[in-house]
């Protein structure tokens, strides 16, 4: 079965259900602090499953773009990705366990023809903040699940909550059994030795989590996840992702074009090169910083691995022009763009080998600085400038090393390396730090406060001016905007008075829900319209300010306190950034 004729079936099944199927969320998300990128289906959704009303109704299903890039240096292995579709389905305050487990069943055996025999599921163990998983356990064995297949495990395998704090709960996890063996009598889903491997995961979403312990949330709501990817090479019998029909023409392609044999740059290149278009295709650009920099990391990555299968760059277009044909079904918008995509890649791939070449220069002073101090081995953390600040690969930095009778210690620079992944995995966690739910008091102040601002910013500096992303924390806010030039002190003073004229006046903030295209026929802005279902939640203040927006805001322009921004500078090309503060 191929990747779009199941998730076609997924989203049939549950619209057959009464879910409505709604817009799955760019893979750069929008008002969100605590990720770099969208990363779990209920990412773009927290907001209704704290209690907001969605304009689509309370059953929601989708299929959402995902990039996670804890592991980008594992990509290469049989089974890491960096972007992934995640299939799922949402009940917000409407079904609980029974009905979301009898579902999940009928889709796995009637919809995708999985045996009953090869499926084992896993529930809450329970513990002093939850109790043992009956419930589930019980709706299971009506499904079909024998006893035996039934397993409780504690809060390490079986509860979901995105970062430290945020919605959360106990879930259930489905796992499919390849066939292979058991690595010992003990051998169960919670096993790593890959005889089960985890398909769904249906989270029962009842609690709250801050810093003071759990709460209940106002309503019980069910989040699930079906990895695309896995599914499909489950059910295609294939041992890796790379085999399906998302990569296979690319990793054939490959090894036409290839003068040295590596299975691990060959996953590399396709798997890079995929999650690279979609975050271009979302608007992402390479730069130096946040996601501007994992982008740039995966181009980066993808080139020198090109390099080692000695593949010529001048073929880069047709290599991307695979891709897009092998994945314009499930995405057209990667066909609509590929001119732009191309345009992109291309340009960083040849900054990149830029870089490459002052690396080089770079390591002849590295290796003369060696040789004056009368060493034979390079320092490793001159090893690893090279590579952090040059891209300039170990395994290379080791060849030119012993061409000039220096040595490189690997397994020193691995140590280090190994290091510097475990700070950049904190830093990542760090991102969700308040969870992907910091939808506080401060939080929807400096939310209603964007869109003051973006008001404002039409009227001192022109029409032209519209939001291209925005970052919102407890203590500040962010927003990008297109303007071509540095504002001057004269246009800040003039946005900040206005913004806080705007407060002064105490205007109510009216949320009304509309067709996308009445919501348009009014002059209503958006960042992404296409993430937007027929019906929409507009938010209005005053004659000033409308726009599509999923919240939350506040009642009334009064509660916001006193605008001031603290500074004003380039963001990309085309795109100023102010930084301002609510006190």
């Amino acid at each position: 079965m191929k990747a779009i004729e199941i998730r076609n079936k997924y989203l049939k099944f549950f619209e057959n259900h009464g879910h409505k199927v709604i817009p799955s969320a760019p893979v750069i998300p929008e008002n969100d602090p605590s990720v770099l990128f969208t990363t779990a289906g209920m990412q773009p959704l927290v907001p209704y499953l704290l209690g907001e009303k969605h304009p689509s109704g309370t059953r929601l299903t989708d299929y959402q773009k995902c990039v996670r890039t804890n592991d980008i240096d594992e990509v290469g292995d049989n089974r890491h990705l960096t972007y992934f579709e995640m299939l799922g389905n949402w009940s917000l305050g409407d079904y609980f366990k029974d009905e979301s487990i009898a579902m999940s069943y009928e889709f796995l055996t009637k919809e995708l023809g999985i045996p009953n025999e090869k499926l084992s599921v896993t529930c809450f163990a329970g513990d002093e903040d939850c109790t043992r998983d009956t419930v589930a356990f019980e709706a299971w064995k009506r499904a079909g699940i024998p006893e035996e297949r039934i397993y409780f495990f504690g809060k390490d395998d079986n509860w979901w909550i995105a970062g430290e704090e945020g919605p959360c709960g106990p879930d259930t996890e489905m796992f499919y059994d390849t066939g292979k063996e058991k690595c010992s009598p003990e051998c169960n889903p919670s096993c790593g030795c890959g005889k089960y491997v985890e398909i769904w995961n249906n989270v029962f979403m009842e609690f709250y989590k801050d810093k003071n312990g759990y709460s209940k949330l106002k309503q019980q709501n069910v989040d699930t996840g079906l990895g695309l990817e896995r599914m499909v090479m489950l059910l295609q019998g294939k041992e890796t992702p790379f085999e399906i029909e998302l990569f296979a023409p690319v990793m054939e392609k490959l090894v036409d074009l290839q003068k040295e044999d590596l299975i691990q740059s060959r996953r590399i290149v396709a798997e890079h090169l995929r999650s690279s278009m979609m975050i271009i295709n979302d608007g992402g650009r390479p730069s130096n910083v946040d996601r501007g920099y994992i982008l740039r990391r995966l181009l980066r990555r993808m080139t020198r691995h090109l390099n080692k299968l000695g593949i010529d760059l001048t073929v880069l277009p047709e290599i991307i022009d695979t891709s897009i044909d092998a994945l314009k079904e499930l995405y057209p918008e990667l066909d609509n763009n590929r001119e732009e995509i191309k345009a992109v890649i291309i340009a960083e791939k040849d900054k990149f080998i830029k870089t490459l070449q002052n690396g080089e220069r770079e390591f002849e002073k590295v290796a003369n600085r060696t040789k004056n101090a009368g060493n034979k081995v390079i320092d490793t953390n001159a090893v690893f400038n090279l590579y952090e600040t040059y891209g300039f690969p170990p395994e290379m930095t080791e060849e030119l090393a012993k061409e000039q009778g220096l040595q490189v210690d690997m397994s020193d620079y691995q140590k280090l390396f190994a290091e510097h992944q475990e700070k950049s995995r904190m830093g990542s966690d760090q991102k969700f730090k308040g969870g992907l739910a910091s939808t506080g008091e401060m939080e929807t102040k400096y939310h209603t406060a964007t869109h003051l601002l973006n008001a404002a910013l039409k009227v001192v500096l022109g029409e032209h001016v519209h939001q291209k992303g925005s970052n919102i924390t407890a203590e500040r806010m962010r927003f990008d905007f297109s303007h071509g030039a540095k504002m001057t002190d004269e246009e800040k003073q003039k946005t900040e008075d206005l913004v806080n004229e705007y407060i002064s006046k105490n205007i109510p903030v009216e949320r009304m829900e509309m067709k996308k295209e009445e919501a348009l026929a009014l002059g209503a802005e958006a960042m992404f319209l296409d993430k937007y279902g027929d019906i929409v939640t507009v938010y209005k203040i005053g004659d000033f300010s409308i726009e599509l927006c999923g919240g939350p805001h506040v009642g009334s322009t009064g509660e916001l306190g006193h605008f001031k921004i603290k500074k004003e500078e380039a963001s990309s090309a085309g795109v100023r950034r102010i930084k301002a503060i609510l006190d």
